[in-house]
């Protein structure tokens, strides 16, 4: 059983150029996308040829590293060199606007620039790149302790639903959401999984089951307005969501349709976990309603598989992300422990005693 697979991202040192799984097409096709500048990572970035919050962070560190090379060609000042790279790292944390772990890496990069200031512009590149290949690496061992964690939680036998994917392919390697899955199984529990579709993008039909086949996990897929049916029909012992960004208090964004999850999960007794590290969360926020929820085109809604499934000119809402409220979440899995409410306490506890994770 293959459990870490990591080669949905991977930086070509010799060539100087980022190579991306291309997840749009999968699960019938694999290919990759080749990025050799910023702009072409920023686009992958937007584009959703990478997703899910870690694999955005571990994305953007290697997309700094192309900046730093680029900042370097146009300028043969050295202070220029870092005028011109921190205006193109500030043009790389917004690529999107939800998942915190992209501005979270590009501020590791900015204090690496800081704490050398007097490295010329290749040692620079050099810096940013064994960043970002340390930010890689680090994530997952980070998702192995999460599975370890989260593991512990799930029962032999239980039948989990996750919605959207927080597997390996969202993070370095081994997954968040499934990387309990995973940790359950090691520990030598018989896990099956019920993988939401999750509509407009399908990450649940095209993604979840595409990494748990391979891992010759146990998985059905199906349509996002079931749950309600499963849950009620004793088919849902547990759901296990990943994260994009989680404030203070513990309200957690996450794929659209998550709260939904929740509020079921919440009526039918079923524990509700959130997996995600503890660089998802957003200290800077009190509440969940301060995080900015992406719009993304209506073209996602109106078209499957470039196929118009509605009017012309159809007006569409397509928000990315939806807001889980604390009160719906039994615990937070991180890869320090399992936090449980009072989340401002136990958030603020795990940020004091791990500072290095944050």
């Amino acid at each position: 059983m293959e459990t870490i697979f990591t080669d949905h991202i991977r930086f070509d040192q010799d060539a100087w150029q980022l190579v991306l799984l291309d997840q749009r097409k999968l699960p019938t096709r694999e290919e990759y996308m080749t990025c050799s500048t910023l702009n072409q990572a920023i686009f992958a970035i937007q584009s959703m040829v990478v997703r899910g919050a870690p694999a955005i962070g571990v994305t953007a560190a290697f997309a700094g590293a192309l900046a730093a090379r680029e900042a370097r060609l146009q300028n043969e000042d050295d202070q220029q060199f870092r005028n011109t790279l921190l205006l193109l790292l500030d043009q790389l944390s917004h690529a999107r606007p939800t998942a915190v772990n992209l501005a979270w890496a590009v501020g590791r990069l900015k204090r690496v620039l800081d704490a050398h200031p007097d490295q010329t512009p290749k040692q620079i590149e050099a810096l940013f790149l064994a960043e970002a290949q340390g930010l890689q690496a680090e994530d997952v061992r980070i998702c192995q302790a999460i599975g370890a964690y989260g593991g512990a939680l799930l029962n032999d036998g239980d039948c989990v639903l996750t919605h959207c994917n927080a597997g390996a392919l969202a993070t370095a390697g081994y997954g968040t959401a499934l990387g309990v899955i995973r940790g359950a199984i090691a520990q030598g529990k018989k896990i099956s999984v019920i993988a939401d579709e999750t509509r407009p993008f399908l990450q649940g039909a095209r993604l979840t089951c595409w990494e748990l086949a391979r891992d010759q996990i146990p998985v059905t897929l199906a349509c996002d307005n079931a749950c309600a049916l499963l849950m009620q029909k004793g088919r849902v012992q547990s759901v296990v969501v990943g994260a994009d960004r989680i404030a203070a208090n513990g309200d957690t964004a996450n794929k659209i349709g998550t709260f939904g999850c929740a509020l079921l999960a919440k009526h039918f007794a079923i524990p509700f976990y959130v997996a995600a590290p503890l660089s998802t969360i957003d200290l800077s926020l009190a509440d969940g309603s301060a995080i900015p929820i992406e719009e993304r085109p209506a073209e996602e809604v109106t078209h499957v598989f470039g196929q118009q499934i509605t009017l012309d000119k159809m007006p569409v809402y397509n928000f990315a992300f939806d807001v889980t409220e604390a009160s719906l979440i039994t615990a937070i899995i991180t890869e320090v422990g399992v936090l449980r409410p009072p989340y401002t306490s136990s958030i603020a506890w795990a940020h004091t005693v791990f500072p290095k994770h944050s």
